[in-house]
């Protein structure tokens, strides 16, 4: 009787310890529903904010939670926010860093005359008391500068636009050490980007507004910053890096990098 019992009660601490491995790694499974990795519950609470709706519908492909828990954004915290578009990250990062954190969102102002129906969305965006938490900055491209240190400065599918014509071809190496000097010790710099072809360097940033990881690592790095891991979630392989982004066959499901930057806290 006892050896049954013991066994039993093996069994089942075994059963229990994969189970429990089981839902660290990954949601429960719910028929029919695809399961997604666990997040941190701010995080978590942010991508289920009911002023996001109308975002719900792209959230699977833009991955919302997998790059902010990337971010490692918190509540609190200082985010500034270069060239935000339609705002679907400006909402999340938002909803994160709560009431005693601030989100900074940077037009600047080459870039907001050719796309003054975003700029106006961020302006709408702000006026809403949900978003008390948010601030529209504009100021020329080459000379970024914020009006406290940040915690994380974050850009998604927009390094590549600095270099062209028609943001008046910044200098990397300029916008790199004022992100820098924008940060806090510590602090993070995360840029989301179009992969181009291996090699191309700044090749097809005006043409296919796509842009070569290895140079970016590169540029940042040179500032100083220290490279601090990547985020496969936006990859696809199945992407040439041959057409613009902007092609039907391709565009919302381009290749993307997602790397994450440092600044040294000494």
């Amino acid at each position: 009787m006892r050896t049954t019992v013991l066994a039993a009660l093996i069994a089942l601490s075994l059963v229990s310890s994969v189970s429990a491995q089981t839902t660290s790694a990954r949601t429960p499974s719910v028929p029919g529903v695809m399961t997604q990795p666990l997040l941190p519950p701010y995080v978590a609470a942010a991508i289920n904010d009911s002023e996001r709706q109308a975002d719900k519908a792209i959230d699977a492909r833009r991955k919302a939670g997998e790059v902010a828990t990337f971010t490692q954004v918190k509540p609190g915290q200082k985010v500034l926010e270069l060239i935000p578009g339609a705002g679907y990250f400006t909402r999340v990062f938002s909803a994160i860093v709560g009431a005693k954190g601030h989100v900074y969102v940077l037009w600047p102002n080459e870039y907001a005359k050719e796309d003054e129906s975003d700029v106006l969305g961020s302006r709408k965006l702000v006026a809403q008391s949900h978003y008390a938490n948010v601030v529209v900055l504009a100021q020329p491209a080459a000379q970024l500068s914020v009006p406290e240190p940040v915690d994380v400065v974050f850009t998604s599918q927009n390094y590549h636009d600095y270099p062209d014509p028609f943001m008046g071809k910044v200098d990397p190496a300029v916008l790199n050490k004022q992100v820098f000097a924008a940060l806090k010790p510590g602090g993070v710099y995360v840029i989301v980007d179009h992969v181009a072809e291996a090699g191309s360097g700044l090749r097809d940033t005006d043409t296919l507004h796509r842009i070569d990881p290895a140079i970016v690592k590169k540029e940042v790095e040179a500032a100083g910053f220290v490279f601090d891991g990547e985020s496969n979630a936006l990859r696809n392989p199945a992407d040439t890096h041959t057409a613009k982004v902007f092609d039907k066959a391709i565009r919302g499901h381009t290749d993307q990098f997602i790397y994450r930057f440092r600044k040294p806290a000494g």
